[in-house]
């Protein structure tokens, strides 16, 4: 995933940037520019979706809290695509909650403004639904690594996912804020964090996580990573990289 344009342009988000030749130019128009800072809570869980958002800077974790207030992040979103799949996937209502993790920029669109083109429009419908197939795949990935893998690879693959939504290679999140998104206790990111920086991977210091060495972390990460990337290069069109 590349990005070459700025953060004030729609078409920074890559799913924007694909789309922008089917879309009319009155769904262009309503495209409206956002600041997303951290914490900003785009939806709670079972709340209507008024609005999708395509962040351009900003990166929004999809999490799912219990009842007892414990919380796991099923999903991220950064400038490849879409906050609000579930609206076109048949439902008005988002399952998870959706929270900006990492402050940026982005466009918000009307859900009404996006269903109508979306049923009128044929190559837009077929880019978002297969945006929603590869959605699908992160979640059942997550689901699937939260549950047989480390938190050393967790992080790993956590990170690397974060990398290929934002434009440079830096993460902003405190190690608490990291396990409360993967669902583990802040004494298993520490020592995680520790032994990556041990290992020249990462650079820690002060909430900021900058990635030292891309190839090693995907040398040390899990399969889920892989199988995730290659889901989303397979169903989307790198737009933004021409």
């Amino acid at each position: 995933m590349k990005q070459h344009h700025s953060a004030h342009d729609p078409r920074s988000n890559q799913l924007l940037s694909s789309l922008w030749e089917c879309a009319s130019q009155d769904w262009k128009q309503q495209l409206e520019p956002v600041d997303m800072p951290v914490g900003l809570v785009l939806y709670e869980a079972g709340a209507t979706v008024n609005h999708v958002y395509f962040p351009t800077t900003a990166i929004v974790s999809l999490m799912y809290v219990l009842e007892s207030g414990a919380t796991a992040e099923t999903a991220v979103v950064g400038f490849e695509g879409v906050v609000g799949v579930s609206l076109f996937m048949g439902g008005d209502s988002s399952p998870c909650g959706a929270t900006v993790r990492s402050a940026g920029r982005g466009f918000r669109l009307k859900a009404a403004t996006l269903m109508t083109e979306f049923h009128h429009c044929g190559p837009m419908q077929h880019l978002l639904l297969r945006y929603a197939q590869a959605m699908i795949t992160q979640m059942q990935q997550t689901l699937v690594c939260n549950r047989h893998h480390g938190v050393d690879q967790q992080l790993c693959r956590w990170l690397l996912l974060s990398l290929d939504r934002l434009p440079g290679n830096e993460v902003v999140m405190t190690q608490e804020q990291i396990a409360n998104i993967l669902g583990v206790r802040r004494e298993g990111i520490t020592a995680a964090a520790l032994g990556l920086q041990k290992a020249g991977l990462i650079e820690y210091s002060r909430g900021r996580i900058a990635v030292l060495d891309r190839t090693g972390l995907e040398e040390r990460t899990c399969e889920c990573y892989a199988v995730v990337k290659a889901e989303y290069d397979q169903l989307l069109p790198d737009e933004t990289a021409t």
